[in-house]
Parts: structure tokens; C-alpha cells; sequence
């Protein structure tokens, strides 16, 4: 016999899943932290040889499936398990199975089919770049997937963070530098410290502003360790290192683009000091994901642009 959500939709009175409704599972908002990485990537790519288009924006493409792959898992598991509701500060556009009456079966389908999607362009970068990037891509989906699923999901666990900006922000500019170059540079992993930190701190800005949810629904992330107030020394700490780490790592590396440090610097002072000044509780979680979402934007912008400004003598 089957479960309700086996059934078919129409039997049990669900909602049909719209195309509106698979991109709001998608999150477009949220693709700054798996686009970025790459566009890292590919500013470090052309510091060696003049990159394919074709190819970079396969990478973008397969960057994108699997942040939506991600996000829709995350938001089934989190709603099967109980732990969205709609006193939870919650878009309607950020919790479509909160707000609409959808199959959830179908919501995992889509998940599904989102990283399908992803390795079905992944096999021309296969044939285009051998088995190396297939194996940086099984690991990230091995993680895409114990993020939000099983027993203990890593979302749950004080290592979230580190592990999505490890796997998000440092494999996704290891794979594409290896594609677009035929190179496996360790030092990639070096350069995608500021996306690794960026993609660690969207997470971060989550679980801070979520930590008394989290502690009901049995969560032991890492801001529910750290309490409130330690969890925002650490978050500004952590933002801190971030800028100072691009500036860093441009002015050893990629020397040509320094010029950019002071325009970036001018253009995320704002930025920076409204999430500051953000409590990071529950009420201000919408403005917060809003505020980390931007400052990835503009660090992870100009951050491309200083090592494309380093690459500039070479393209010409």
C-alpha cells in the first residue's frame, strides 16, 4: 500500500508544482554562492590561457544545477521533518511547501532531476577534460545530498558551514580551473579561500538567525553551539578575514589588479556595515540572507575582477 505522497497528486487534492514554483525551489538568490566560486575560477584560468566561452558557460550551467539541486533537497527535508513552518520568517517564495499545497514527492523529483541535469552537461566536460572533474563532481553530490538528507544531515551539525564552503566555495573552483586549464593547481584551493569563507557565511547567516528553531527541532549547528553572541564575534570576525584575504591574496598573486582593491573596499563599506549592524535574530533573518547575499556579490565581483586586471597584459 502505498504513502499519501506515493499517490497521485490529483487523488490527494495537491497543488499542481508550477514552473513559478520549481524556481523559487531553485532559489536564483541564492546562486551567487556556486557562481561566483566559478567566475573565480575563470579569472585565475585566464591568467594562463584565453578561456573557451563554450566551455565556461557549460561550468556556470552545471554550477547552477546543482546550488538548485541543493536548495530544493534542503527545503523537502526541512519540511518533511517538520522543521519549516510559517511562523518561521519565511518568504512565501523561500518556502514553497510551507505556502502551497505541493506534492512533496514531486519536490524531491525535482531535486533529482536538477542534479541529473547537471551531470547530463557534466558528461561533455568529461569527454572534454577526462575523468578528473568527475571525480571533484562525485564528491560535491555525495555532499549535496548528506547536507540536507539522512538520520543526521550535515546542515545539522557544527561542521555545516565549513563543509558547504569547503565543498561550494573550494571544489567548484578546483574542478572548473582544471577544466578550462588541464591543470590540478593546489594553489586554486589558496585562491578560493574568500569564496570558501562567502559561501560558509550565507550558511552562518541562516543558522544565527535561526538558532532558537534549530534548537527545538533537536539542530546542533554551529551557531546553536556558539550561543548568540559568540556566533556574531565569530561571524564579523570571519567577514573581516574575508576582505582582508582577497586584498591578500591579490597583492602576492595577482599583482595587476590591485588597482581594484581600493574600488571594492569603497564599494562593500556600506555593505559591510549594515550587516554588522544586523542582530542576526529571527525577525531580521530575511534582511540578513538579503545583506550576505550582496556583499558575497560585490567581494566575489571584484575579487574576479582583480585577477582578470592581473590577466589583462597576457589577453592582450
Amino acid at each position: 500500500m502505498g504513502t499519501q505522497t506515493d499517490a497521485p497528486a490529483a487523488a490527494q487534492g495537491f497543488a499542481p508544482l508550477t514552473a513559478s514554483m520549481a524556481l523559487d525551489l531553485a532559489a536564483p538568490h541564492t546562486w551567487p554562492a556556486s557562481v561566483l566560486p566559478c567566475l573565480v575560477a575563470v579569472a585565475a584560468a585566464s591568467t594562463v590561457s584565453p578561456p573557451s566561452l563554450s566551455t565556461v558557460l557549460v561550468l556556470l550551467a552545471i554550477c547552477i544545477l546543482m546550488q538548485a539541486s541543493v536548495n530544493t533537497f534542503n527545503d523537502y527535508y526541512d519540511y518533511v521533518k517538520g522543521s519549516d513552518s510559517a511562523e518561521d520568517n519565511l518568504e512565501a517564495d523561500d518556502a514553497v511547501l510551507v505556502y502551497n499545497n505541493v506534492n512533496p514527492s514531486h519536490v524531491k523529483g525535482l531535486a533529482v532531476g536538477f542534479l541529473a541535469a547537471a551531470f547530463m552537461l557534466g558528461s561533455y566536460i568529461i569527454w572534454l577534460a577526462g575523468w578528473v572533474p568527475l571525480a571533484i563532481g562525485a564528491v560535491g553530490a555525495v555532499f549535496v545530498v548528506a547536507y540536507s538528507a539522512g538520520k543526521t544531515p550535515v546542515s545539522y551539525l557544527p561542521v555545516g558551514e565549513l563543509v558547504s564552503g569547503v565543498v561550494m566555495g573550494g571544489l567548484i573552483p578546483l574542478a572548473c580551473y582544471y577544466v578550462l586549464t588541464g591543470r590540478l593547481e593546489p594553489l586554486m584551493l589558496l585562491w578560493a579561500v574568500p569564496t570558501m569563507i562567502g559561501v560558509g557565511l550565507i550558511m552562518m547567516t541562516n543558522n544565527t538567525c535561526d538558532i532558537e528553531k534549530d534548537v527545538e527541532a533537536g539542530r546542533r549547528t554551529l551557531p546553536v553551539k556558539l550561543g548568540r553572541n559568540r556566533a556574531r564575534t565569530a561571524y564579523h570576525a570571519a567577514a573581516l578575514v574575508w576582505t582582508a584575504s582577497i586584498a591578500a591574496i591579490v597583492a602576492v598573486f595577482f599583482t595587476g589588479g590591485i588597482l581594484v582593491l581600493p574600488f571594492m573596499l569603497l564599494a562593500v563599506y556600506p555593505q559591510m556595515k549594515a550587516l554588522f549592524g544586523n542582530p542576526l535574530a529571527p525577525q531580521s533573518r530575511i534582511a540578513a540572507m538579503g545583506q550576505i547575499a550582496g556583499v558575497n556579490i560585490t567581494l566575489g565581483t571584484f575579487y574576479a575582477a582583480g585577477i582578470f586586471a592581473s590577466a589583462l597584459p597576457f589577453c592582450w
